[in-house]
């Protein structure tokens, strides 16, 4: 069996101009949201965080050709396992706004809960992460996963914290496994991507 290539993590390239717009919108939003409710700047961190995550996810749809396309109108369906502040932002974020045509559906799940019929799935924490994830990467969904082993667990793409900001790796293996297309210009800003043989 030969071993599978890794690209050395990459420098941090320039953010795309629609991404910086949407993290800076999304920092403004919760400083905004922490002065009203008098909150401590240093509160605002997990909430930043959580931000970008929810923004980035709802970004990702976007640039994913998933393997059973629906027709236009047709909402696409995102579960969010283990980080129910995730899914509410991105329940927020996602109000009334569609991706190529389709509205978007945020639903959490708990540990068991089908996945079937899901374009993406998001584990924020559980305690069996490779099962959830292989069950998102069985049913075609796009496996997320917030968590510093997350591509060796199964992940499509994995969330990671470098020099105190929120980055994101992918996996083409876990993403030809899943029958997913990803677009060349979501790869071209994620920090690590995994290349296959």
């Amino acid at each position: 069996m030969t071993p599978t290539a890794i690209a050395p993590p990459r420098p941090t390239p320039a953010l795309p101009c629609w991404l910086a717009a949407l993290l800076a919108l999304a920092a403004l939003c919760v400083a905004l949201s922490c002065a009203a409710v008098g909150q401590p700047a240093a509160a605002a961190v997990p909430n930043l965080e959580r931000s970008v995550k929810a923004a980035y996810l709802f970004k990702f749809l976007g640039y994913v050709e998933f393997s059973a396309p629906k027709e236009a109108g047709d909402a696409l369906a995102v579960g969010v396992m283990g980080a129910d502040d995730v899914a509410a932002e991105l329940t927020r974020i996602t109000a009334g706004r569609t991706v190529n045509g389709r509205p978007v559906a945020v639903r959490s799940l708990r540990e068991g809960d089908p996945v079937a019929g899901m374009q993406m799935v998001f584990a924020g924490t559980a305690s069996d992460l490779p099962k959830v994830l292989r069950n998102a990467t069985q049913n075609g969904a796009l496996a997320v996963a917030d968590d510093e082993n997350g591509l060796q667990h199964g992940a499509v793409i994995n969330f990671r914290l470098v020099e105190d900001r929120v980055r994101f790796e992918v996996s083409l293996p876990a993403a030809e496994r899943s029958n997913l297309k990803l677009s060349s210009r979501l790869l071209s800003v994620a920090w690590h991507v995994q290349k296959g043989n």
